[in-house]
């Protein structure tokens, strides 16, 4: 059956036709010729005649194989003309009178495509792709803050209100109080929005998410999801506008007419546009797509649109769109994550992932970012713990945030970096860290930030020293480091952190390692907020003898000119020399001095069961950890139990019980004696409540010197030393050093091993022992 020549002309496909292929198409389906007259008529060769036929196929979107291609086409064109349809453009309403048939078409062809592209994740050193949604999937709901937290007009004092210089919450530091929203919620709230967020806050997987839960019926079911990523839009050959893109992909996926139907589409607000990546498009291709996606976005304004963005990299506004910012994931959305992460190959181990996780509050802090999560849950699934040196750990996530990922994606980004490698970054970033953390700016003024930048880069060889050309480079380089990789971040208007207090720490301790400056460290060996910057200078130092020797010498500084302290640490040493036992003498003095001073009751552990009631402290487990598993009746558990008795205020049930308890193990028949009688001063159980609280009130004190007497007499402990406030405190301090100086020998630091056993032989001597 012939169709007329003239309806094959006004088809839209026979304009997109080669002159050559025109013939053709007009000779075979509009004059019924076969391939042998064909040939003849036009004077070609069979293999030109089957080139020509290609050409027409594709036009015309005929995706199947062998013969049955022409019989198809003719199928198509003999449907069209029945239904007098002058036109195989299908953005005409009389191409079809459904939108809704046309979108569950769309949405079954395209669903293998966006399942393909959207449906898994595969980022750092994965070694393959693992899902996103579904039973077996990975994705974590995420939350945004409708307040994008580098435009609050705050001051640092203000950001400050939460944490205290020397004792401060980790967390709190970085911490955005904020209402949060449920990222669902928000794109069903705003039909044009623009998700701003730090690098490695989750974006893109966002969105594929979103893209994942509109094709599976989930989320705006009556739509259609076209993903882009806009890189690869922006280096498309022929550089396509956004709609013949569309139809690109819709075609490739078997959209027959894709280019009218993605019209027909986006005319009808039948599309959810997900734009991904805004800044990973280069420089020089920038102008080009921001034109587009506002024109594209104006003209089809009654569709849903979605761009993501790294927030420093911003620097435009499209007036229609609504901006929100990624936020940083919170404790249950880390554990969500994890369980997730594991579920497949070891679900107990999200479990001591997160508890681990617990007991490392600066790699806690970087679980709050979704990219260096997933780098600690490789981390942790390699080995089931986290490196015993942290320093290499934080080290592959500066690795990740300055090179790695770009690299894997293929994303070239602008080298703002006047003359700066990778290695003089991170030499800025440390002088900035040690900087800052000295004064105890953890937030910074923008000002402040590119001054320290200028002072940096004017030493580089070929800088130009020019006030005003320094100030532009310097402006540059901080946009620079916030907008590619997210290490420092801008926390209120004109105000700058560290991402993370870690990696201020850091840096900081890495500044000291490469300018060798252990004596400007030690001096801060009592501030609590340099714990981490000592244990991480220790880590990353080739040897650590020095530091640790200069930490002990600087420790056993702070009593060095208290007389009566002097005189504790000579009983202590007394005391302890007095005991007999195959505990380390360090470990076991360290117990005796906590019962020196009631606030260090906190650094103490209760442990209490049938067979042994004891009284430890963590400080002396680091020393002896045989402390922890095995810890015999002696001398010291007599002593620890003694001490517990008289340190804190307890019902008189519980002093009874201890009472039979400390009997059973004293052998030495006077001193037990001496118990008894102690023992026998105590009210009886069977009294009225009222007079039992009566004699804690009256008759406890009392009763707990005349204990307090029996155990100087028979054991040489439970002084009452009088110290005052102020030297509770130098104690204090004092015993905390200790602690991390015993910290860091335990650490995966190199120390030489003669070194270590000095130090730690002379742990809580007086000076002259």
């Amino acid at each position: 059956m012939s169709i007329p020549e003239d309806f094959l002309k006004q088809l839209e496909q026979y304009s997109e036709l080669s002159h050559r292929e025109k013939e053709v198409f007009v000779e075979i389906f509009g004059r019924s010729k076969n391939r042998v007259n064909v040939t003849q008529e036009l004077n070609i060769s069979e293999s030109n005649l089957s080139t020509c036929l290609t050409g027409i196929y594709k036009k015309f979107c005929i995706t199947c194989n062998g013969p049955v291609k022409e019989s198809r086409l003719r199928e198509y064109l003999n449907k069209r003309y029945s239904q007098q349809k002058p036109s195989g453009d299908l953005t005409r309403d009389d191409v079809d009178d459904s939108i809704d048939i046309l979108v569950q078409e769309i949405r079954k062809q395209i669903k293998p495509y966006i399942k393909e592209k959207c449906g898994t994740m595969r980022v750092l050193d994965m070694p393959k792709p693992i899902e996103l949604t579904g039973k077996q999937g990975i994705y974590t709901n995420v939350n945004i803050l409708e307040a994008i937290t580098g435009r609050r007009r705050l001051k640092v004092s203000e950001l400050m209100q939460s944490c205290d210089h020397d004792n401060f919450e980790r967390l709190g530091l970085s911490g955005v109080k904020q209402k949060r929203v449920s990222g669902l919620e928000v794109v069903q709230r705003y039909s044009k929005l623009m998700v701003l967020g730090k690098p490695g806050a989750g974006k893109t997987t966002f969105l594929k998410y979103l893209a994942m839960q509109c094709i599976e019926g989930r989320f705006q079911a009556n739509r259609v999801p076209l993903f882009i990523t806009l890189k690869d839009f922006a280096e498309a050959p022929k550089k396509p506008d956004i709609l013949k893109f569309l139809a690109q992909q819709l075609s490739s996926c078997g959209v027959t007419h894709a280019s009218a139907a993605v019209e027909k589409l986006l005319k009808q607000g039948k599309a959810l546009v997900l734009l991904d990546g805004l800044d990973e498009v280069r420089e020089e291709d920038t102008k080009r797509v921001l034109r587009q996606i506002r024109e594209f976005s104006d003209l089809f304004h009654t569709n849903q649109f979605v761009i993501t963005c790294r927030i420093a990299a911003k620097e435009y506004t499209y007036q229609s769109f609504t901006e929100v910012e990624m936020a940083d994931f919170d404790e249950k959305q880390i554990a969500i994550f994890a369980q997730n992460w594991f579920q497949l190959t070891d679900p107990v181990k999200s479990q001591r992932f997160i508890q681990k996780l617990k007991e490392n509050e600066p790699i806690q802090e970087l679980a709050s970012s979704p990219l260096l999560l997933t780098l600690l849950c490789l981390v942790f699934g390699d080995s089931g713990d986290f490196p015993a040196n942290r320093s290499e750990l934080y080290q592959e996530g500066l690795d990740v945030l300055l090179k790695k990922r770009d690299a894997k994606r293929n994303i070239e980004r602008e080298q703002v970096y006047k003359n700066l490698s990778l290695q003089r970054k991170e030499d800025l970033l440390s002088q900035i860290g040690l900087t800052t953390f000295e004064q105890k700016d953890y937030f910074f003024k923008q000002k402040t930030a590119e001054a320290y930048i200028a002072d940096f880069i004017r030493n580089l060889r070929n800088a130009d020293t020019d006030p005003e050309v320094l100030k532009l480079d310097s402006e540059a380089v901080l946009k620079s480091i916030e907008a590619q990789h997210g290490l420092l971040v801008e926390r209120a208007k004109g105000i700058y952190s560290f991402s993370h207090l870690t990696f201020h720490e850091y840096f900081a301790a890495r500044e000291i390692v490469t300018n060798s400056s252990w004596k400007n460290l030690v001096e801060h060996i009592t501030e609590k907020r340099w714990r981490e910057v000592f244990l991480l200078t220790a880590g990353m130092m080739r040897k650590a003898d020095d530091l640790v020797w200069m930490m002990k010498i600087q420790i056993d500084k702070l009593l060095a000119q208290d007389e009566k302290i002097q005189q504790l640490l000579v009983w202590l040493n007394e005391k302890t020399s007095s005991v007999e036992t195959t505990y380390k003498l360090a470990a076991v003095r360290s117990l005796y001095f906590i019962s020196t001073n009631d606030i260090l009751y906190d650094s103490m552990i209760y442990q209490f069961n049938d067979k042994s009631r004891k009284v430890l402290s963590n400080l002396a487990i680091k020393i002896d950890r045989r402390l922890n598993r095995n810890f015999e009746i002696n001398e010291i558990s007599i002593d620890s139990l003694m001490l517990f008795l008289i340190g804190v205020s307890l019902d008189i049930n519980f002093y009874h019980e201890n009472l039979y308890q400390l009997l059973g193990e004293i052998s030495n028949l006077d001193f037990q004696q001496q118990i008894r009688e102690i023992q026998n001063e105590l009210p009886s159980l069977s009294q009225d409540k009222e007079v039992l609280s009566e004699w804690i009130v009256t008759d406890r004190d009392i009763w707990v010197e005349k204990l307090r007497s029996v155990m100087i007499k028979n054991r040489n402990i439970g002084y009452d030393w009088q110290f005052s406030e102020l030297q509770k405190d130098l104690l204090k301090q004092y015993y905390d050093a200790n602690k991390l100086l015993v910290d860091c020998l335990n650490s995966d630091c190199y120390i030489n091993r003669e070194v270590r056993q000095k130090i730690e032989d002379t742990l809580f001597l007086p000076i002259k022992s």
